[in-house]
């Protein structure tokens, strides 16, 4: 992996969350590169480098997607849907981070070949807390699967 190379890209819209989420990631030294997409069509534009991403290099995927369901322009579900539906991005693992608790969500997203749903906590410190938690076990634990 290059210097440059993005860990984590994550695809969150609300003001509040975003931020929580890159102090709790910084913090604590979890990852040295995250990208921000705020809607579902940034997301899809940086993963596939597309627009004003299209300078990127697609071999450079991110280690893991941590994705909001509720995003503007493009939901959550149909970006999970087209990282699982190219072979070049279908393994990359993908957390879903929602303040959804809907039923017919945590199913399609796992339909969709999502590797964890996980409710955002209402609550600043269990935010904080859970990001910690994320961050560690997907940057430091997880073993992806080597590039072919």
């Amino acid at each position: 992996m290059t210097s440059d190379a993005v860990e984590i890209l994550l695809v969150e819209d609300n003001p509040s969350d975003l931020e929580v989420a890159l102090r709790a990631l910084k913090a604590h030294n979890l990852c040295n590169s995250i990208h921000v997409a705020r809607d579902g069509e940034e997301a899809l534009d940086f993963i596939f480098c597309r627009g004003s991403h299209s300078d990127r290099r697609p071999d450079e995927l991110p280690r893991v997607i941590l994705l909001d369901l509720k995003l503007p322009l493009i939901d959550g579900l149909e970006v999970l849907r087209q990282i699982r539906g190219d072979a070049r991005t279908r393994n990359v693992p993908v957390v879903v981070l929602t303040s959804s608790t809907e039923e017919r969500d945590v199913v399609e997203s796992y339909a969709l070949g999502v590797n964890s749903y996980i409710a955002k906590p209402v609550d600043f410190d269990q935010f904080r807390d859970a990001m910690q938690v994320i961050g560690m076990y997907w940057l430091m634990l997880n073993r992806p699967p080597s590039k072919a």
